[in-house]
């Protein structure tokens, strides 16, 4: 019974997440009835698209148009065709991305990992410990993954070359960054969701990395 209110936070704490997203971007009766693990989806999805716009146009605006020619030469600024190209691969991209952090909160709240609620249950020195070693090992695990992507010949042509259609100069935006396959980001991010079940984590922590 314990373990059931424990666990119970977590939930509570996701569905907090949700309401605060869903309720003030999205008509409630598009969501309020579908069963949560599709609202985590849902949040994360337009929170993740609201977020690669957000970022992507606020760079465009101060890199392309206020400090024009000042970073980037002006002949090496990406035509709008190739951008709206670029976004119309991340945008095929993005429901199966956001999926990731949606499948990871579930194993959090089914207690399926062994990420803690509060730093006060381990302790601040315990909390950093962790936390660095979760952070080596999957910057260490994703490093792999992705110079496997490179090494792999057949990876690279089916999984990842999408992704470097646009690391020219003249084509590559921030918009670049979730053009990819998306077999290619569940294979290499997946250390990432694999350190929950290996690692003492902080959900707030995790949370907040996969979204940044």
């Amino acid at each position: 019974m314990e373990g059931d209110k424990y666990w119970q936070q977590f939930l509570d704490e996701t569905t907090m997440f949700n309401n605060i997203v869903l309720r003030h971007l999205l008509p409630s009766s598009w969501w309020v009835t579908l069963p949560h693990f599709l609202q985590t989806w849902l949040r994360n999805f337009v929170a993740g698209t609201l977020l690669y716009f957000i970022s992507g146009l606020l760079w465009c605006f101060y890199i392309y148009y206020l400090k024009r020619n000042v970073y980037v030469p002006k002949d090496a600024i990406p035509s709008n065709r190739a951008m709206l190209l670029q976004i119309h691969v991340a945008m095929k991209a993005m429901p199966w991305y956001t999926l990731l952090p949606t499948v990871s909160e579930y194993m959090i709240e089914n207690g399926w990992t062994k990420c803690f609620f509060s730093i006060s249950e381990v302790g601040w020195f315990a909390y950093i410990t962790y936390l660095a070693m979760y952070l080596v090992i999957v910057e260490f695990g994703i490093y792999w993954m992705h110079r496997e992507l490179h090494d792999i010949k057949p990876l690279y042509k089916h999984l990842h070359a999408t992704h470097h259609i646009y690391n020219k100069q003249s084509t590559l935006s921030p918009f670049a960054e979730f053009s990819v396959v998306v077999v290619r980001d569940l294979v290499k991010d997946f250390p990432r969701g694999e350190g929950i079940v290996d690692f003492t984590l902080s959900n707030c922590f995790y949370l907040n990395q996969v979204i940044f």
